[in-house]
């Protein structure tokens, strides 16, 4: 739908025109936005559309290239408010992993453009630890400063992918996909080779914005600290009063449960306007499961087109 120098804007919309748009924010760190729409049932926009939500809009990121290593996380926020205005504001923004992050942050340094706000597996209150956050604690800043002086200010996903030690074993393939990859189908083996290709189609990261987020996000967690400038304003999260749903996952140890549901207590969102989920699955399996896609998605596709109370004496509706 948009070129911009972060993304392509793909539009997956059918039906009324006219119906509230939802713009789903996948995490911009070592994969692309397949995450969001990986194959038939293992796809969130599929998911949503099944259950009526038919504007949807997912920022496709781009792979860094050499004239992309100044970009910081204000130039991916400003790109994500170009793309908000050309389909139309106010949005429901559903934020991804790191997409969560930054959904969250736009939507305090926006607040009249998001009308509500999913965060899925989002990593925002790094006080409550996890795995990632503990790797990132453990290094020097130095270390991040020399792997972008090494890319010459690109940091490499495929380096990331290794340095990070996280390979999929062929059992939490499974897991993801929710079925045994032994049985031999043809079926089987198609979902085992596209992610095998989507796990190895990592994206490179400018050397600013990969700086910014391992400094400012994950060491010293100023987001939730309220001492995030974003866009030239400081966010204060407090502010933030629009109808949040938060979804963990109970296993997952990238961004476990009591860290993601940690969000809530930042929020000035009134106790009667949040929502909370928690799937028995790990990471990946929150976006891509059959079961989680079937479950708590489709509840929050419900909550997203209900009627959720009065905001100043105007009716929130789908």
């Amino acid at each position: 739908m948009l070129e911009l120098p972060s993304m392509r804007l793909r539009e997956f919309s059918r039906g009324d025109s006219a119906q509230q748009p939802v713009v789903v924010c996948a995490p911009y760190a070592l994969h692309g936005a397949l995450i969001a729409d990986f194959a038939p049932g293992h796809s969130l926009v599929e998911a949503l559309q099944k259950d009526g939500v038919n504007r949807i809009y997912v920022p496709d990121w781009r792979s860094a290239t050499p004239e992309m290593r100044y970009l910081s996380i204000d130039n991916y926020l400003a790109d994500l408010n170009v793309a908000i205005d050309e389909i139309g504001a106010p949005v429901d923004l559903v934020g991804l992993c790191q997409g969560g992050w930054l959904s969250l942050v736009y939507a305090a340094r926006f607040p009249g453009k998001v009308r509500r706000l999913v965060l899925a597996g989002a990593p925002v209150d790094i006080s409550t630890p996890s795995e990632l956050s503990k790797m990132v604690a453990a290094l020097p800043h130095q270390a991040f400063e020399q792997m972008v002086q090494q890319g010459d200010g690109i940091v490499s996903g495929e380096h990331m992918l290794r340095f990070w030690n996280i390979p999929f074993s062929r059992r939490d393939v499974e897991a993801v996909l929710q079925r045994n990859l032994g049985d031999g189908s043809d079926e089987a083996q198609m979902l085992l080779d596209r992610f095998e290709r989507w796990d190895r189609a990592t994206l490179d990261l400018p050397g600013t914005y990969y700086l910014e987020v391992t400094d400012q996000v994950f060491r010293q967690n100023l987001i939730a600290g309220g001492r995030f400038v974003a866009l030239g304003r400081r966010i204060d999260l407090a502010e933030v009063g629009v109808p949040v749903f938060l979804l963990a996952g109970a296993d997952d140890i990238v961004v476990p449960r009591d860290q993601a549901f940690a969000t809530a207590g930042l929020l000035g969102t009134r106790p009667a306007w949040l929502e909370r989920a928690c799937e028995p699955c790990g990471h990946l399996s929150l976006f891509m499961g059959r079961n989680a896609l079937g479950h708590s998605w489709r509840r929050i596709a419900r909550w997203l087109q209900a009627d959720v109370g009065d905001v100043g004496g105007a009716r929130i509706r789908a």
